[in-house]
C-alpha cells in the first residue's frame, strides 16, 4: 500500500478529532412547566470542553456585584427575535416576556481538588469558560412567562456535562484556597424556591420576583466582548435589544473595589447591590427603616444614628445601626461579620464573611465625622 494513504488516514482522524461539536439546537423558552436539565433551555452548552454560549445569548457584568461566598459568575441574557428590554431608570431593565437571564456560578480551579478564592475577572472574550479550569456549581435562571418571573436552581454534576434542576436547593461541598495558603471548609448553599423569592421579592406588597442586577446603573460601562468593548447600555441599544434610553448621563455606580473611586460611592455602591434590594421602601426589609438603596440619601435611613427596630440578637448589644467614626459600636459591621444564621446580614446567600467588603464597610464609617449617637 502506498505510504501517502496511512498518512491521509491519520490526517483525517486528527482533523475529525479536533473539529469542533456543532451547536445546539436555538434557544428554547418554556411558557410552562420545569424542564429538569439545563440543556432543553439551550441557552448554555458544553462543546469541545467548554461551556458556550448559545446564538444571540448576551454575555453581561455589573460593576459591583453581590457577594455569594467568593464564587465567580457567568451572566447571560437571551430575549425573543424581535422583542427588547424597555430602559428603567431605577428597577431592573422591563425585559419582555420570554426572556431567560442566566447566573452561572463557578470557582476557579486549584490544587488538590481545591477550588480558589480570587478576584472575579469575568468569562472569557466570547463569553464561555474552559471546563479543566473552573469548577461549575450550579446555573440559575430567571424566566420572564406571561404570569411574572420563576427563578429555577439547576446544579452541575462532577464531570461537568450536565445540571439538573434543584427545587429543594442543595449543598456543594469545597475546600476554598486562598492566595496567601489559608484553605477554608464551605457547604456552598444552592436555594431553594423560597429562598430564591426571599431575594427577588423586591416589593414587599406584590410579593412578585424580579431581576436584582440588571439595572441601568449596574449596566453601565463598558463590556470586553469579542468583538471589542462598547458600553453595555449603548451595546445592547444598537443591537436593537433595549429601547426607551435617554439621550445625555446615564445613571452608574462605582465599582466598589475600584480603589480609584470615592470612599462614600464605592460602600454606597456595595451596600445598593449586597443589602438594597432589601432594605428599600419597598423591600422586605423595609420595617427596619435602613434602607440601603442607591436612591436613599437621608442619614437617618441610611443608619446613622438610628435605633434598630426587632433586631433582637442581632444587635450584638449595640446601640445604634451605623455609629460616625465607630464601626466596632455600630450593628451594621457586626452583623457583616457574623456567620450566625441569626444574625448575619445579608441573611441568605452567603456562608462566610467578605472580608473585602466588610473592611471596606468599616473604613466608611471610621472616615465619618464622629458624632455622639447618645446625644
Amino acid at each position: 500500500m502506498p505510504l501517502h494513504r496511512p498518512l491521509l488516514a491519520l490526517a483525517a482522524l486528527l482533523l475529525a478529532g479536533c473539529a469542533r461539536a456543532p451547536a445546539p439546537e436555538p434557544v428554547r423558552f418554556f411558557a410552562d412547566g420545569q424542564p429538569e436539565r439545563l440543556a432543553e433551555w439551550n441557552v448554555l452548552y458544553v462543546a469541545d470542553g467548554r461551556l458556550r454560549l448559545n446564538a444571540r445569548v448576551l454575555p453581561y457584568d455589573l460593576d459591583s456585584a453581590l457577594f455569594t461566598d467568593y464564587a465567580h459568575k457567568l451572566r447571560t441574557v437571551w430575549m425573543p427575535a424581535g422583542a427588547a428590554a424597555r430602559y428603567q431608570p431605577d428597577g431592573a431593565l422591563d425585559f419582555p416576556v420570554g426572556t431567560i437571564i442566566s447566573k452561572t456560578f463557578y470557582y476557579p480551579r486549584g490544587d488538590d481538588g481545591t477550588v480558589l478564592r480570587s478576584a472575579d475577572t469575568g468569562a472569557e472574550p466570547d463569553g464561555g469558560l474552559t471546563l479543566d479550569r473552573v469548577r461549575l456549581v450550579e446555573t440559575r435562571l430567571l424566566v420572564r412567562r406571561a404570569s411574572g418571573w420563576l427563578a429555577l436552581p439547576y446544579v452541575w454534576n462532577d464531570a461537568q456535562t450536565e445540571a439538573r434542576l434543584m427545587r429543594t436547593g442543595d449543598l456543594v461541598p469545597l475546600t476554598l484556597a486562598g492566595a496567601d495558603g489559608r484553605r477554608q471548609q464551605l457547604d456552598y448553599l444552592v436555594p431553594d424556591e423560597n429562598q430564591c423569592a426571599g431575594c427577588h421579592g423586591t416589593d414587599l406588597r406584590s410579593r412578585q420576583i424580579s431581576p436584582i442586577g440588571p439595572k441601568a446603573r449596574h449596566l453601565n460601562h463598558d463590556f470586553a466582548y469579542a468583538s471589542g468593548k462598547a458600553n453595555q447600555l449603548r451595546h445592547w441599544q444598537a443591537l436593537g435589544q433595549l429601547v426607551d434610553v435617554p439621550a445625555g448621563t446615564l445613571p452608574r455606580n462605582v465599582a466598589w473595589n475600584d480603589p480609584q473611586a470615592p470612599l462614600d460611592a464605592r460602600a454606597r455602591a456595595y451596600l445598593d447591590i449586597n443589602c438594597g434590594h432589601c432594605h428599600s421602601d419597598k423591600g422586605a426589609a423595609r420595617t427596619s427603616g435602613m434602607w440601603l438603596d442607591a436612591n436613599t440619601h437621608d442619614p437617618l435611613r441610611i443608619g446613622r444614628c438610628k435605633l434598630p427596630i426587632a433586631a433582637g440578637q442581632g444587635t450584638g448589644n449595640r446601640a445604634w445601626d451605623i455609629v460616625p467614626g465607630a464601626p466596632d459600636d455600630s450593628i451594621l459591621t457586626y452583623r457583616m461579620e457574623s456567620t450566625d444564621p441569626g444574625v448575619m446580614m445579608p441573611e441568605l446567600g452567603r456562608a462566610l464573611v467578605h472580608e473585602e467588603g466588610v473592611a471596606l464597610i468599616r473604613q466608611w464609617i471610621a472616615a465619618m465625622a464622629a458624632q455622639d449617637c447618645g446625644a
